[in-house]
């Protein structure tokens, strides 16, 4: 029971690290076409994401294999019941790495314009589907003795929209505030600008969506056993309001770091409304797949335990020394001069 428990904790951790890192890389995405207005403005955007975006997807890569590992049941029911939303996911976040390297080889403007549409598409995309794709989670899917009952269409109900459009937002206000850290200029002063703008939206949003979550759901059930743990919400919506003082005063970093923790804390929100389900039923819930009844064996779970003390240290002192080398604004021309840029 321990290593399950420890291992719906990494599986959390693991998703929440995703969309905190990939989570700016993605607002830089939906954002550059509205921010950066040149082609100078455009490289210089997608180079402030250049050296990160691929890495900062290692943690969806190792969250979805730690689901395989130590929750194999979870991982097959989940990838057949989200199967069209999760397929979408992956090709988007293809068409976007391809986009990255093939805006730049050609010198047409139709050819950039084009590739500049498919970079909005696959970063907008994933970020409104994995919201979608979580807000049913926490919903609860139709799932019985038979089997499943849902649809892609079945998965846009209006709380799945909710979901998606808080995590748009939740991204947009990311990824704005990553390009007030990272660039110069004009470019700078717009995004600032926008990440100043976004924030109210974003805790609107986070109010609306952690209001709705109590009617759809047993969302709050854990929070109503360990009343303590309703600070874990407040901490998101805090983090939030934290960023939003931190812009007034021009406090970029420490916005960045407060919208950071904001969506840490609405992923650990998440993780506590579902334990001990990874994916609860909404028709029954004798048949939601719980971390007990989906998990490998205890034996294997360990082996997996010790694997990931002995490699994950590695991977984030890896990252904290790739952003620590890469520190520092970009400019449009030291973007432009530069030949080896995007």
């Amino acid at each position: 029971m321990e290593y399950q428990v420890t291992w719906f904790v990494l599986w959390g951790v693991l998703w929440a690290v995703y969309f905190m890192l990939d989570g700016f890389d993605l607002g830089v995405g939906m954002l550059m076409n509205f921010i950066a207005r040149s082609d100078g403005e455009k490289r210089l955007v997608i180079n402030t994401i250049g050296p990160f975006w691929d890495g900062n997807e290692v943690w969806l890569i190792t969250a979805g294999g730690a689901t395989f590992a130590a929750f194999p049941t979870t991982y097959a029911y989940m990838f057949s019941y989200l199967y069209p939303a999760l397929l979408i996911i992956l090709f988007a976040l293809i068409f976007r790495g391809v986009a990255f390297e093939f805006r730049g080889k050609g010198e047409g403007d139709k050819w950039k314009r084009s590739w500049d549409i498919a970079i909005f598409a696959g970063s907008s995309l994933p970020a409104l589907l994995f919201g979608v794709a979580f807000g049913n989670i926490f919903r609860g899917l139709p799932i019985d003795a038979s089997g499943y009952h849902g649809t892609l269409f079945s998965l846009l109900n209006p709380f799945g929209l909710l979901s998606g459009v808080f995590f748009v937002m939740m991204f947009l206000q990311h990824g704005a505030l990553w390009l007030s850290i990272k660039t110069d200029g004009e470019v700078r002063a717009r995004a600032e600008k926008a990440s100043s703008g976004l924030l109210y939206p974003v805790i609107f949003t986070a109010v609306i969506f952690l209001t709705a979550t109590a009617f759809p759901s047993k969302f709050y059930d854990n929070f109503a056993k360990a009343p303590l743990l309703v600070a874990v919400p407040m901490l998101a919506v805090l983090g939030f309001a934290a960023a939003k003082f931190m812009t007034a005063r021009g406090k970029w970093k420490g916005a960045f770091f407060a919208s950071c923790a904001s969506i840490i804390a609405v992923m650990a929100t998440g993780m506590i409304s579902l334990y001990p389900n990874l994916i609860p039923s909404s028709i029954d819930p004798a048949h939601s797949l719980t971390i007990f009844n989906s998990s490998s064996s205890p034996y294997t779970l360990k082996i997996m335990t010790i694997v990931a003390l002995l490699f994950v240290p590695v991977v984030i002192a890896y990252q904290f020394w790739v952003y620590r080398v890469l520190k520092g604004r970009l400019t449009v021309e030291g973007v432009v001069r530069d030949k080896h840029s995007y």
